[in-house]
């Protein structure tokens, strides 16, 4: 019998789903070494709500899922909720601070529109 796995390819490595910017990767950095429990990063995800139809959510993570999908970038770790993964591939993930508010920011191409306060958008899954 042959062994079909001898000459299999090395496969290339996955490109990641969404990246940090430096701002997002130090504050993930303090949110998840400052955590009052367990904590393995944050996790990122999308529900439905909000007068465009959909929220972002992030949320402490106490274990990495079967199904996650992790990132990995500059030293901070995020973990993306199965169900959000076509909506957020490709995204930008920033930190932004102003005089009335810190938060995090989607850049995201698969977005289609937003209300306009800016706290919830329409998202298409990317092609």
């Amino acid at each position: 019998m042959t062994d079909l796995t001898a000459t299999r390819p090395a496969r290339r490595p996955r490109p990641q789903a969404v990246r940090l910017t430096e701002a997002a990767a130090a504050r993930v950095r303090d949110l998840t070494e400052g955590a009052a429990g367990p904590c393995v990063g944050l996790r990122v995800g999308i529900k439905n709500g909000g007068c465009a139809g959909q929220e972002y959510t992030v949320d402490y993570a106490e274990r990495i899922e079967p199904l996650d999908e992790v990132v990995e970038d500059k030293g901070a770790r995020i973990l993306i909720d199965p169900k959000a993964v076509l909506f957020l591939i490709g995204s930008e993930i920033d930190f932004q601070v102003t005089d009335l508010a810190s938060k995090f920011v989607f850049n995201n191409p698969n977005q289609t529109d937003a209300c306009g306060c800016g706290e919830s958008v329409t998202l298409t899954p990317a092609k």
